[in-house]
């Protein structure tokens, strides 16, 4: 099964701990495959976590999928991202957005922050949502 994350840039009302103990439990219901961005703070802290699960869960596996084409070597993360086929046709104004569409249709779980309804986050937490994907908000708001 596969999990994709959303959150605002920024979220002050989550800890570390909390996001963790979360992807651990979806660890334990099955989840091997994680989808992250790399746009804000909830991103690098998903990432993080990851990465210390990585070293107690060997079956799991976590990409960052990119939003453009890499143009640097650090664009990279170290052979954990890619750049999937297709993201490139249309304007670039819109690549976050293909990507997280590319992201919640390959979803069962989407593991968000979501503490306002502007945004992003917001947004994409609805479409996922919309598609059935299960949604789990470590925020304030109902979704």
């Amino acid at each position: 099964m596969i999990c994709t994350f959303f959150g605002h840039r920024e979220c002050y009302g989550l800890n570390e701990k909390t996001l963790e103990r979360a992807i651990d439990e979806l660890i334990r219901k099955g989840v091997d495959t994680f989808y992250v961005g790399h746009q804000g703070n909830f991103d690098s802290m998903v990432l993080g976590c990851l990465k210390k699960l990585k070293e107690i869960y060997s079956n799991i596996s976590f990409t960052v999928v990119l939003a453009y084409m890499p143009t640097h070597k650090y664009d990279l993360y170290n052979g954990y991202s890619i750049y999937p086929e297709g993201l490139e046709i249309g304007l670039p104004k819109f690549s976050i957005e293909r990507r997280n569409k590319w992201m919640i249709d390959r979803s069962d779980y989407c593991l968000c922050y979501v503490d306002h309804t502007r945004g992003g986050a917001y947004k994409f937490v609805k479409i996922a949502k919309n598609k059935g994907v299960e949604i789990i908000n470590l925020g304030s708001v109902e979704v």
